[in-house]
């Protein structure tokens, strides 16, 4: 399976600005440019998109984990904060919280330990990755 994204830029790299669009069509010509990225513009930027690719990976990864381990969560909200200084990613946090009816604490961070190691976008990114779970 292969999953395509494509990027357009136009002008310099301060002055320009470019369009993000997905194979899937859920981003669609979106705004991005120097302003999103390192400023407060409107549209949106590579981290974010990166944050928002972790935190999807991430919770469902922890969904199987916990599926596997016997249990079914009602609710997990994953929330990644991408660091990026000096024109590098350093650092990938989540912060998760679940419901998830008769699991204990031990066993709840044994799967969020899996997950932040074994999603396929934790493999794929070479950062310090850090997690915050709470069991609600």
């Amino acid at each position: 399976m292969v999953r395509k994204a494509t990027a357009v830029w136009n002008g310099t790299g301060k002055e320009g600005s470019g369009t993000l669009s997905t194979q899937s069509t859920v981003l669609n010509n979106v705004q991005y440019s120097y302003k999103t990225r390192f400023e407060d513009g409107v549209g949106t930027n590579p981290e974010e998109l990166v944050a928002a690719a972790h935190a999807g990976c991430f919770t469902m990864k922890l969904t199987f984990n916990i599926d596997a381990a016997g249990f079914k969560a009602d609710s997990i909200e994953t929330t990644c904060g991408i660091r990026f200084e000096n024109g590098a990613v350093t650092e990938s946090h989540l912060t998760v919280k679940a419901k998830v009816p008769g699991i204990d604490k031990e066993k709840f961070n044994e799967v969020v330990a899996d997950a932040e190691a074994n999603c396929p976008i934790s493999k794929l990114l070479n950062t310090k990755i850090s997690v915050e779970a709470t069991l609600e």
